[in-house]
């Protein structure tokens, strides 16, 4: 199926995201020296393979890229509020699971009391969510 204006601005806007915080995930580890902990990594690996779906989508003009960021970022969103959820309620963190070297439960950013690096994921995870059934609904009404 081919690409509208609408669509492909908003295929557009999910790459962007998705490279946002692609290249925000790799400032922390890379430059910052924040080590990831097991649930990042769990993370990453949602969300950068979408970067290279989405730009894929958008260059061959095809929206059923949309399908696989659709199921990825379900997957990233409840990852990241899972996550998010062992940061800040004690009762998850009595069940967190052991991440290993670094633990799911730390948080080395906590902006305005509740933004943490698992709260950052979910809102892309969502933003990309969101964008990709709007794509999806409007392949359905075309």
């Amino acid at each position: 199926m081919i690409l509208n204006k609408t669509n492909e601005n908003l295929m557009v806007f999910a790459w962007g995201v998705a490279l946002v915080a692609t290249l925000g995930s790799l400032y922390f580890s890379e430059i910052l020296g924040y080590v990831p902990c097991k649930m990042c990594w769990f993370q990453r690996i949602l969300m950068y393979p979408m970067v290279v779906i989405l730009l894929i989508g958008i260059a061959i003009k095809d929206v059923k890229a949309v399908y696989y960021t659709i199921a990825l970022s379900i997957i990233g969103y409840l990852v990241s509020t899972y996550h998010y959820a062992i940061q800040k309620f004690e009762v998850f963190q009595q069940s967190a699971p052991t991440c290993g070297q670094v633990s799911c439960t730390g948080s080395y950013i906590n902006w305005l009391g509740f933004i943490t690096i698992p709260f950052l994921a979910g809102l892309a995870f969502l933003l990309i969510l969101v964008a990709s059934i709007l794509i999806w609904k409007n392949m359905k009404e075309e």
